[in-house]
């Protein structure tokens, strides 16, 4: 009886750890490795709360990792104004905060968005602080860099405020780098063709 007992319960946690190695396997916030698109990932916002990506399907994306300490800090104020004139016509801004060089963005969340809204008076959609390189690197920005999965605009992010434009259907489609000024007209013209097609 005992030993039916035993077999019984190492059959049920087996089954529970095999379902559980699949549920972080399928896990869109977890693995890069299934993503077919950057919609495929689930957030954290800068409040805190579990958001998808896919809420933005359909809309020209531009993802940058943020930071407040930075030379290239005061991109915030063209992020906004380019946010502004274009997200009537279906296109959003995504900030993601990332203190992977020379700790430009020491501060916790409540901090960061105390500090974009109240500097730069930022609207844009904010996400909680995560890595954007390294062995913790998170899988949104695994899956963005990485050269298999994105083998023309892969490649590390090299400082703050690198910048991917992401089409309607979740697909990279243009990359700039941090000196590459939000309003320049290389990344303006990008947005509007995205934008018309």
């Amino acid at each position: 009886m005992r030993s039916n007992v035993t077999k019984a319960l190492a059959i049920v946690c087996c089954v529970s750890a095999i379902a559980l190695s699949l549920s972080v396997a399928s896990g869109k916030s977890s693995n890069s490795g299934d993503a077919r698109s950057v919609y495929d990932f689930t957030m954290k916002n800068i409040d805190g709360k579990q958001e998808s990506l896919s809420e933005f399907r359909g809309h020209v994306t531009l993802v940058v990792n943020v930071a407040s300490r930075c030379g290239f800090t005061p991109q915030y104020e063209a992020l906004q104004k380019l946010y502004l004139k274009y997200k009537d016509q279906g296109f959003v801004i995504l900030g993601f905060p990332a203190n992977n060089f020379m700790s430009q963005e020491p501060g916790t969340d409540e901090e960061i968005k105390t500090f974009c809204s109240s500097k730069y008076n930022v609207t844009f959609p904010m996400f909680s602080k995560i890595s954007v390189k390294g062995s913790d690197i998170h899988p949104l920005y695994k899956y963005l860099t990485d050269k298999s999965t994105d083998p023309q605009f892969g490649g590390d992010i090299r400082w703050n405020f690198n910048k991917f434009l992401v089409d309607k259907n979740g697909q990279v489609i243009a990359r700039f780098e941090p000196p590459v000024k939000p309003d320049s007209d290389e990344v303006v013209q990008a947005i509007e063709k995205a934008l018309h097609q």
